[in-house]
């Protein structure tokens, strides 16, 4: 079940976004730059977020799963739990995003992370040939 995060369950949002966070960033950045991405941080992040008009939805079967959220037709956000991944969980995810997207839908990815790219490309998206060179790791965005 895919249900809105509210403030009854932004904690468990923010330690799904925190662990996965840590995960997938831990191979290209600093250990206290990983060690800084708490529960408490991200928190504040998705808190700010759903104060900004993103929405944030939370996927559950016996436990929490994976996150995402959506801002107008941008996804972004969309983490599953290291212990739930290549169940179909994260398509699940991008699947239902993209229904509650307000027009095109468009998400980022950093050019190195070949699993989101394999998710979102099998799921139909695009290039768009707009990239984000601003940091050490480029960000491309997509379209479907």
């Amino acid at each position: 079940m895919i249900v809105p995060v509210d403030e009854n369950s932004i904690s468990a949002a923010a330690a799904i976004h925190s662990e996965t966070w840590k995960a997938s960033h831990r191979a290209f950045c600093s250990e206290a730059f990983i060690e800084a991405h708490t529960s408490e941080r991200q928190k504040q992040y998705l808190l700010d977020k759903l104060k900004n008009g993103s929405r944030i939805y939370m996927l559950i079967y016996d436990e929490p799963v994976g996150i995402v959220s959506i801002t107008g037709s941008l996804i972004e956000d969309l983490y599953v739990l290291p212990r739930f991944q290549r169940r179909g969980y994260g398509r699940e995810l991008l699947g239902f995003a993209v229904e509650k997207c307000a027009g095109t839908p468009t998400l980022w990815i950093l050019e190195n992370n070949l699993p989101a790219e394999a998710l979102y490309t099998g799921a139909g998206f695009k290039k768009t040939g707009i990239v984000n060179s601003a940091g050490r790791i480029a960000e491309i965005e997509y379209s479907l």
